[in-house]
């Protein structure tokens, strides 16, 4: 009996860490890998396997998904092809959820306004009405949608008074240098490399919006597998403590990464607060967002934010956080 017991005991333990409330186990999580705008801790935890590591002894494994459209992740987590969002922006949540999407915040990732740019190279851009009837470039339902639009409100006009051309942070860059378009929607490493090559901001998220990108799951995956989730929130404040205690070796992963110089980017991470737990001016933030993207017809139906939230035991509002 003794014998029995001893080999039952890791069996339950394995259970409580890798198995739902219906009993079901689980070998291997997906997680997105979305490096840019500049996701330095995304860059650190994939290479250092943080969450690798994390769940090894619930005897499940982590794979990526290199999948940086917001609507295509919130696709993903609705197909059950990926089980977490590491780094999904605010609108793209929202979006998700107004079309009945089955989606969760679990933390918050980073706020970066400052980071979300308009780009133009076009001399004669300089202020929203100017845009009228001229072609943007960008990523459809993200943060820099929401910017793009937010923008053109202050002119007094809305997305409709523009050609708004749909396509990814670094197509949008390559057709501004290639002459296609008269702007582009970038951020980080994109919106950096497009200025030092001479052409400038028209403006950027700061005093517009707050630029909040979360960590999302769906409902039903907490319900099932909530040990896993909260695993998973307490290895992303692990990531969090790397960035701290060697902020040094964090930039160095994140240059190498981009491909840029530690310097330009001391200069981006500047934009950057990275933390994981949901303050009471993310969960503003998100109220405001939402409404927004009612008012303007980018979603149909009212969200509610606070329906959102699934924050766990490893969540506090307004808990500090290291950072660099």
């Amino acid at each position: 009996m003794k014998r029995c017991l001893a080999l039952f005991a890791p069996l339950c333990l394995l259970c409580l860490g890798g198995c739902g409330a219906g009993g079901q186990s689980l070998d291997t999580i997906t997680v997105t890998y979305v490096a840019a705008p500049l996701n330095v801790p995304s860059m650190v935890e994939r290479e250092q396997e943080i969450f690798a590591h994390a769940f090894a002894s619930q005897g499940i494994g982590v794979e990526y998904a290199e999948i940086t459209n917001g609507s295509e992740q919130t696709q993903a987590l609705a197909s059950g092809d990926v089980q977490f969002l590491f780094a999904v922006g605010a609108p793209s949540v929202l979006l998700a959820a107004a079309n009945g999407a089955d989606i969760r915040v679990i933390d918050a990732y980073s706020s970066s306004p400052r980071a979300y740019q308009i780009v133009t190279g076009d001399a004669g851009l300089k202020s929203a009405p100017d845009l009228t009837g001229k072609t943007v470039a960008g990523p459809k339902g993200t943060t820099l949608n929401e910017l793009l639009a937010v923008y053109l409100e202050e002119g007094g006009l809305t997305l409709a008074d523009v050609d708004y051309l749909a396509m990814s942070i670094g197509d949008a860059q390559a057709a501004l240098e290639a002459g296609q378009v008269d702007a582009a929607l970038l951020a980080g490493a994109n919106a950096y490399t497009a200025v030092q090559e001479g052409y400038r901001v028209l403006a950027d998220g700061e005093g517009r919006i707050d630029g909040t990108v979360l960590v999302a799951a769906s409902g039903q995956f907490c319900e099932e597998y909530p040990q896993v989730v909260e695993t998973f929130r307490q290895a992303h404040r692990a990531v969090l403590a790397q960035l701290a205690e060697e902020p040094g070796q964090a930039l160095q992963t994140a240059a190498r990464e981009t491909g840029l110089d530690q310097r330009a980017v001391e200069a981006m991470y500047s934009m950057y607060d990275f933390h994981a737990d949901l303050t009471e001016e993310d969960i503003r933030s998100l109220e405001q967002t939402a409404e927004f993207m009612l008012e303007a017809g980018m979603i149909e139906q009212a969200v509610s934010v606070e329906d959102l939230l699934d924050l766990g035991e490893a969540a506090g509002p307004d808990a500090a956080q290291p950072s660099i």
